[in-house]
């Protein structure tokens, strides 16, 4: 008697062709894809009342050629001149690259592309060979009042990419994407901001065949969208990586900048360190393309040494246990972790069945005490010196047994290392059977963490069949971040961006803050005024007026700089 099969939904292994919508939001390489496992696609059945035949037809997958009657608003004499600047090449009025360089990796963009719904576009694309051809395009741009947006991964997350107003948008990955130099005695790089993670890490690995050092470095930065983001990408967004509580966030790394702004040039120096008054260098950080082009980046780099890295994981009786821990280890004073992330009970039991636990081991665990529901999984690495990452790793044990963890060895850190670049390929398959799965973060301190945790749990839950999981992964002394991943069936992206507004509303109703380590974009823009408040607004307006007097630096609302105050959120 021959065995059933056991159905599986047709996940899309074909490839976006060229020009279409789906070729835009298509998270990665075009030709690669990671499918949910069956224990994935069993829970979203049961999860959302789904059975097969409601992943035997797909929704809008967004195949269809980018087709738009949208005439560059430039003038022909503008174009030359441009086109004069970096060669007639590095230009692009099609409306498929036009669009292309206007979206980035939100979860609306997709939804609406998938429909064919493109809102704005920039009227040309312009790929800069160097800074030299930066300044020009800067300096022609202010003077014809034309706007200027900045693309480089097209990682974003939260509208940052969307040309509001039209005018150019620089695509600075094309060519300004090198090392510019190493320096070993210093241990920096300066580096060009168009330069993706994989390039930067491989060539800091490989600096002795390719630079001459003694030492091989590792840039220390390894955020989910590594292989896709850039070096200036993380600045000027003021990212955070997964190894960012030994490494430090992207701010943290930076040593210097070069920005071409509409009043000129500004680079800061190279200190390590200076009282020389309140930083201007500090103040570029984070600015979104706002206040001018980052075209020169100068970085903190580390010593190699990845034989001496330690793996961990434990699981904590309970969410309070595990942050209580963790609380400890970041105070601990006695070195910190390089990868250390707590997930909630929720993300704990589905993430167990998801990696397939045996039932065994489940039933070890609640013999132990370790109970559905309750349980808090731990997993982490150490890295540096081996002295070093030898103490932190037994310190890291002690502290954990203190607060009644059980070891559980290395292989769940091993296995998150190995696919935890992966997770997003999946958003494609899922949003063509009308399943979302979207994230949000948030900063908080430790005597907070408990009522951010609960109250924005309880608005995600209080939505008929959504998913909510939770983790903590980037750690300081005074508190963490939380990460809420959440997973719904969406019909339209107005109910999407409705429930989305919620959340955000009540991370600031319950003290986080508005983002840990996306930036703000336009998407939160709506929130910053309340969340900061008019006068720390006020000085950003300030820098603003200053670096960009007619405002053609990404304007439209990014950074809610020039909001309309029609548009502002108010806390609820």
């Amino acid at each position: 008697m021959s065995r059933k099969s056991t159905f599986r939904p047709d996940w899309s292994e074909i490839p976006p062709a060229d020009g279409t919508y789906r070729a835009i939001f298509k998270y990665g390489d075009p030709h690669r894809f990671k499918h949910p496992s069956d224990n994935w696609y069993a829970m979203l059945k049961a999860e959302f009342g789904m059975t097969d035949a409601d992943f035997r037809r797909k929704r809008a997958e967004g195949r269809e050629p980018v087709a738009l009657d949208r005439r560059s608003r430039l003038s022909a004499g503008q174009v030359d001149a441009l086109a004069a600047i970096v060669g007639t090449e590095n230009i692009s009025s099609d409306v498929f690259q036009r669009t292309r360089f206007a979206y980035g990796k939100t979860t609306e963009e997709m939804m609406e592309l998938s429909r064919g719904t493109v809102r704005e576009i920039a009227d040309l694309v312009v790929h800069p060979r160097g800074k030299e051809d930066v300044r020009s395009i800067v300096a022609f741009c202010h003077q014809e009042t034309i706007p200027v947006y900045v693309f480089s991964g097209g990682s974003s997350v939260n509208l940052g990419l969307r040309p509001a107003r039209g005018g150019v948008t620089l695509v600075m990955s094309t060519h300004m994407n090198k090392i510019l130099a190493l320096n070993e005695t210093n241990q920096t790089a300066r580096v060009q901001p168009g330069m993706f993670g994989p390039a930067y890490e491989a060539a800091l690995n490989q600096a002795p065949e390719r630079f001459g050092t003694r030492r091989r470095f590792t840039g220390g930065h390894f955020p989910q969208s590594f292989e896709y983001s850039t070096v200036g990408g993380w600045v000027v967004t003021l990212g955070s990586g997964q190894a960012s509580t030994y490494y430090g966030d992207a701010a943290d790394l930076v040593i210097s900048q070069e920005y071409v702004t509409p009043t000129g040039s500004i680079r800061t120096l190279d200190y390590p360190a200076t009282a020389t008054g309140p930083k201007v260098h500090d103040m570029l950080k984070g600015s979104e393309g706002t206040f001018g082009v980052l075209v020169e980046v100068t970085m903190k780099v580390f010593r190699h040494m990845p034989g001496n890295r330690r793996y961990f994981s434990f699981m904590f009786p309970s969410w309070e246990a595990g942050v209580a821990a963790s609380r400890d280890i970041s105070q601990g004073e006695f070195g910190r972790p390089a990868v250390y992330r707590i997930s909630d009970p929720e993300e704990t039991d589905r993430g167990l069945k998801l990696y397939g636990i045996p039932s065994l081991a489940d039933r070890f665990l609640v013999k132990r005490g370790f109970h559905p529901g309750q349980r808090c999984l731990c997993l982490g690495t150490v890295e540096g010196d081996g002295d070093y990452t030898r103490l932190v790793k037994r310190k890291i044990r002690k502290t954990a047994r203190r607060h009644g963890a059980i070891g559980l060895g290395s292989y769940g850190s091993r296995k998150w290392e190995k696919t935890r670049y992966t997770e997003p390929f999946m958003r494609e398959d899922l949003h063509d059977y009308g399943i979302v799965i979207d994230t949000l973060e948030a900063s908080v301190t430790w005597d907070n963490l408990h009522a951010l945790h609960q109250g924005v749990r309880a608005y995600i839950k209080s939505r008929p069949r959504t998913i909510c999981m939770t983790h903590a992964s980037h750690f300081y002394p005074q508190g963490t971040n939380l990460y809420f991943i959440f997973i719904g069936r969406f019909e339209h992206a107005d109910d999407y961006r409705a429930f989305q507004g919620g959340i955000l509303d009540h991370i600031q109703k319950f003290g986080g803050s508005l983002s840990h380590h996306h930036g703000i974009g336009r998407m939160i823009a709506p929130w910053i005024e309340h969340h900061l408040g008019k006068e720390q607004m006020d000085v950003l307006r300030a820098l603003k007026k200053h670096f960009d007097p007619r405002n053609i630096m990404n304007p439209g609302g990014q950074l809610g700089l020039d909001l309309d105050e029609t548009l502002k959120r108010k806390p609820i």
